[in-house]
């Protein structure tokens, strides 16, 4: 009986996707509509808000570390690794519907472009984009993962790159994955390092970007890259 209940009640919400999309639906019902597709027969809505409860909100699941996940009552290896690929997935589908080979030529197609590489980032993440005259897009990667700081960032790999694929122009972008897009003292430091070392060999850096979440801040566009080229000009 107990069989038949859920599986009427997980039809019925299937259903409801099927016409309206999530628009209407509530965070714990989104988990429980993902959940289906792994636990065949339990309560996925009690499971659901034990996550929620556990973590705050749908986003703080998504985001929520492997190890913390399988704490909960009810997710198991298996329901960890489905809940972990949301964030990986949606980063891999707004990737993929950019145009990479775009020009970058406005603050906000930079930010536009960025953004989607960040989605479910949970560490700091560095990318690098090598860029022609006109902006356009050479090549875009992750020049490394962790701690951002002047003494971690590669020069020599930033040079490498950016001669590898013949690039006039860079950009820089590192995520603040607890904090607010805001730049550091360690940022600007960062970055004066950069712009002195590219300038020796010709290259541009046109900005280092900040992001946090859905935000982004432009070193370049806060003053702060004017300043220190001209501290070296």
């Amino acid at each position: 009986m107990a069989d038949n209940i859920h599986g009427g009640h997980r039809q019925r919400l299937k259903d409801r996707f099927i016409k309206d999309g999530l628009d209407s639906f509530e965070p714990h019902n989104i988990l429980e509509l993902l959940l289906f597709f792994g636990i065949s027969r339990a309560d996925t809505n009690t499971i659901s808000h034990n996550l929620i409860d556990m973590f705050g909100s749908l986003s703080g699941v998504f985001d929520a570390p492997f190890e913390e996940l399988v704490k909960v009552d009810g997710v198991g290896k298996s329901i960890a690794t489905l809940i972990k690929l949301i964030p990986e997935i949606s980063r891999m589908y707004m990737i993929d519907k950019c145009d990479s080979k775009q020009h970058l030529n406005t603050t906000k197609k930079v930010g536009d472009f960025l953004l989607p590489k960040f989605i479910g980032r949970t560490t700091e993440v560095v990318y690098l984009i090598c860029l022609d005259n006109s902006c356009k897009v050479l090549h875009c990667g992750i020049l490394f993962e962790g701690t951002v700081n002047a003494a971690s960032i590669s020069i020599r790999k930033i040079i490498e790159v950016a001669i590898k694929f013949n690039a006039s122009n860079i950009i820089l972008s590192h995520n603040h994955p607890t904090g607010v897009a805001l730049p550091s003292n360690e940022d600007i430091v960062t970055t004066d390092r950069v712009v002195k070392a590219l300038q020796v060999i010709g290259i541009s850096l046109l900005d280092h970007i900040i992001v946090a979440r859905n935000d982004f801040v432009s070193l370049a566009d806060s003053g702060h890259l004017s300043y220190i080229k001209g501290d070296i000009i």
